[in-house]
């Protein structure tokens, strides 16, 4: 049975018995508190809190999910992956136990042909919570299951919560018994090897508090509605229907392993170490590929750098099995052939996707050739020291700054008869991840608990009305201060205030916040910020600048026209740039983001190179010519199938439900999902211009435009600028550029000039300079200041003139010089003065600790930096009394 058959056959049989069928989410988490959808449950989590209301009473689906906490334990044993697909029935305020265990048990064990998934009934076993007598009940009810497979947990393992105060509940979890050669008899509770998991009910009926750890928390009471939240492993379910060993055998996945196999010439199932690279191959292949599909693009931080990580490891372990040439070409065409099937995005946009990862594995390849001379360079100074042992931060530094493997790191080095401290890495390591542990935890503090919102998210969806009015009259539901909802704010605090409707526009699409007003009998409020903390709700930050504004009063939302005007503007130049860029550069330079405010965007897509000055122009001329022809904007409201059959964009990162808002500029030209606010036609925009082109990232690029007055405004300052140079250069601006770069021409040739007059003015007081040597201990020493110089290296350059003249006798040149605000200090000795124990590391540090400054060097030269003139004189006694002393 083919995984995505399974999974047909169980949303089949939830549709059948009346539930909605909902597609995946996204990989890429809506809660910012992590950075991936990690569970079945995370995108439902809204509905399960009652933070916001279910729009259906029961529910099924098949979630894409992504977890890497446990990526080095990937291909070492059957159950663990990084990408894999969660199947969920859901009920919310309707059936209760009695119903999951029902469905759940019927589906499992109904036979194929009558579209259930054929397990036999003797090789399941089932947990339940210590407690939950009812679960255990039905079990024996329902399935007639004997008590002894009938096991009770505790928390650890048989009790859901969300981490948070809140709904919680009992599982009951279903295991397939694999047989005794996976391990002893004696259920789930002695060996979870033998007897796998697949199924999970979560039995959500406890309302908890005072978490203090996954099983330390205070059970308070029941919830008024009920819900069941269920999740089973498809990959799971899979190899065990289709008679393999484990989920990288399986039907979308084994065909990245065969691939793999011929590419390197190594034999899947012959040696144990090969297996798990193979293993790991796939499982990371398709994980990249997954995620590519949702949007998220390779870099250095959060998303991009886990992807990244997972494409590295693939590139690795490829390289373990002989292999040191290109591979995704390969190995992702045959993840995108077994995918395809259940997720036609990874064969649609595989252009887009194979750019990308193609890019990185090049990017990757050449950094392992860098990183290999890196540490061969330091493991031929490690020998040359006498050392067997590679400096643990060594080894970090070339995984934490060049990407370069650990393992890739003690083989060359194992290769070469020398150790690594692999202690010191792992400290290092270590250190790196509490930092990053407690920088999430001050990002999770900083996110407000959602669950305030309940309340007012559970009287309706804020009204937004906004596209057609700039002055909406409403009603003041809540007043938040420090996330506490309270009864009013007085003058001078700031505040949440959560109204019934609303003209002012919430950040969203890339499009910033509105500005504006809130006023009411008595009250006046400065908008701050119109954010979405949960979905279907508008929050407005305020500062309340007169009176005092309370629950249930009246409240007018006025929005700043001026900028939410230039703010339009800037959003549909923002469609008219990206059409402009896809006439241009063809239809894989697609949006990965963008920012619109008044008269301004930032537009970011995707494209492995820089735009020429000739490309950049012609974009220029598209978008404004798409202003001059006046081209009528219009929105449709339709389903989101709907619009995408009609040719419209559906931009990455962005979240959309089954009904959409579609807005043409010019009809299908450009033709975009998207939520904002927008101009009537496109003459309303004014000017387009771009003012600057960048890259952000490994195939990435980002243009940045001014827009309407702000774009005119920048080219009349330009103007003025182009007239005075011309004016002061006495030269039509045609030939402005000609001039200018005679000038500098004529500059650099007089800076030579005097660079040379300078040194043959320093190389003429060379003589002096010698002459002043006076007998300091055991060596002749030549201390003085030499004045203005034109950097440290005049200094170093008339030192080492002097300290040649000097002859062989022991001899030390200590000299300063100012530039600036700077006192730089050089000491040179000779061979004959270090033998007498004279060293310029030591003097010139005793000479800046009077100047105020650092620096350092060798036994035969040192030099460094200070601020304080006024100490020359000391600092050169500083290093008269240390060759006294010597």
């Amino acid at each position: 049975m083919k995984t995505a058959d399974i999974a047909k056959r169980y949303l089949d049989y939830f549709e059948k018995n009346d539930h909605t069928i909902v597609p995946s989410a996204s990989l890429v988490s809506d809660d910012p508190s992590i950075l991936f959808t990690i569970a079945g449950m995370v995108p439902f989590i809204p509905y399960l809190t009652g933070v916001v209301p279910a729009p259906f009473s029961r529910a099924a689906d098949n979630q894409k999910c992504i977890r890497t906490n446990d990526i080095e334990e990937v291909g070492k044993t059957a159950r663990h992956g990084t990408f894999f697909q969660m199947l969920g029935n859901w009920s919310f305020g309707d059936y209760f136990k009695e119903g999951a265990i029902s469905y759940a048990w019927e589906l499992l064990t109904s036979s194929e042909a009558d579209g259930g998934l054929g397990f036999d009934e003797k090789d399941l076993w089932v947990t339940v919570y210590e407690t939950d007598d009812e679960a255990a009940e039905l079990w024996q009810k329902i399935a007639g299951l004997p008590a002894n497979r009938i096991q009770r947990l505790g928390r650890e393992d048989n009790f859901w919560t969300t981490g948070q105060p809140g709904p919680a509940g009992p599982c009951s979890e279903i295991y397939f018994d694999r047989g005794a050669k996976y391990g002893q008899d004696g259920g789930p509770a002695v060996d979870d090897n033998r007897f796998l998991e697949i199924w999970n009910l979560v039995f959500m009926q406890n309302e908890i508090t005072n978490v203090r750890s996954k099983t330390e928390f205070d059970i308070v009471g029941e919830l008024p509605a009920k819900n069941i939240d269920t999740g089973m492993g498809l990959e799971r379910v899979a190899f065990l229907k289709q008679g393999v060993e484990n989920m990288y055998e399986t039907d979308q996945v084994r065909p990245v392993i065969d691939r793999a196999s011929e590419l390197s010439g190594r034999r899947y199932g012959a040696e144990h170490g090969d297996d798990v690279r193979f293993r790991v191959i796939a499982d990371h292949v398709r994980s990249s590929l997954m995620l590519l599909s949702d949007g998220v693009t390779p870099s250095n931080e959060g998303r991009g750098y886990i992807l990244r990580r997972l494409m590295r490891r693939s590139v690795r372990s490829m390289r373990l099995l002989g292999v040191e040439e290109a591979t995704f070409p390969a190995l992702f065409e045959a993840s995108r052939d077994a995918m395809k099937e259940a997720y036609p995005v990874v064969e649609s946009d595989w252009d887009r996707i194979s750019s990308y990862a193609f890019a990185e594995e090049e990017t990757f390849l050449r950094t392992l050739t860098a990183g290999s001379t890196i540490l061969d360079t330091a493991v031929a100074k490690t020998k040359q020291d006498g050392g067997s042992t590679l400096a643990g931060s060594q080894a970090f530094l070339l995984h934490d700054t060049y990407g370069f493997p650990i393992d890739l790191t003690l083989e060359i080095a194992e290769e070469a008869g020398i150790g690594v401290d692999r202690d010191g890495f792992d400290s290092l390591m270590q250190e790196q991840r509490q930092r990053a542990k407690a920088d999430a935890k001050s990002r999770k503090r900083a996110i407000a608990d959602v669950s305030v919102y309940r309340e007012f998210r559970a009287l309706g969806e804020t009204a937004f009305t906004g596209f057609t009015d700039l002055q909406t009259e409403s009603k003041v539901l809540g007043v938040l201060v420090d996330g506490v909802s309270v009864p009013q704010a007085t003058a001078g605090q700031i505040a949440e205030i959560i109204l019934a409707e609303t003209a002012l526009y919430a950040e969203s699409g890339g499009q910033v916040a509105d500005k504006g007003t809130i006023v009411g009998p008595g009250y006046e409020l400065e908008v701050l910020d119109v954010q979405k903390p949960v979905p279907g709700l508008v929050s407005h930050t305020v500062e309340v600048t007169r009176g005092e504004v309370a629950v249930d009063q009246p409240a007018t939302t006025v929005v700043d026209a001026a900028n939410r005007r230039a703010a339009q503007q800037a959003h549909s130049a923002t469609h008219l740039v990206h059409a402009a860029l896809r006439d241009t550069l063809g239809k894989g330079a697609t949006q990965a983001g963008s920012l619109n405010r008044a008269g301004y965007l930032r537009f970011d897509f995707s494209w492995g190179q820089a735009l020429s000055l000739e490309t950049r122009t012609e974009i220029e001329e598209i978008a404004n010519n798409a202003v001059r022809d006046n081209l009528e904007v219009t929105t449709r409201v339709l389903s989101l199938d709907d619009a995408k059959a009609a040719g419209a964009m559906a931009l990455f990162g962005e979240k959309y439900g089954e009904t959409v808002r579609m807005v043409d500029i010019g009809g299908p030209w450009s033709r975009e999902l998207c939520g904002g606010t927008h101009v009537r036609t496109s003459a309303e925009i004014g000017l387009i211009n771009l003012v600057g082109e960048s890259s952000v990232g490994a195939s990435n690029r980002r243009v940045e435009a001014l827009v309407g007055l702000d774009a005119f405004r920048e080219l009349t300052a330009e103007r003025a600028l182009v007239a005075e140079l011309t004016a002061s250069l006495k030269a039509p601006k045609d030939q402005l550029a000609a001039r200018i770069a005679e000038l500098s021409a004529n500059l650099k040739a007089a800076e030579k000039k005097i660079a040379a007059f300078e040194a043959q003015a320093l190389a003429g007081r060379v003589p002096a300079l010698a002459q002043s040597a006076q007998r300091v201990g055991a060596v002749n020493l030549v201390a003085e200041t030499v004045g203005q110089v034109g950097s440290a290296d005049d200094v170093r350059s008339l030192a080492t003139s002097v300290r040649d003249r000097l002859g062989s006798e022991a001899a030390v040149v200590a000299l300063t010089g100012t530039a600036g605000d700077k006192v730089f200090a050089v000491v040179l000795t000779n061979e004959a003065a270090r033998a007498a124990g004279a060293k310029a590391g030591v003097l010139v540090k005793a000479a800046l600790e009077a100047l105020g400054g650092r620096g350092g060097g060798k036994d035969d030269m040192a030099q460094g930096a200070g601020s304080d003139a006024s100490a020359i004189p000391a600092a050169l006694d500083a290093v008269r009394a240390h060759l006294q002393r010597s």
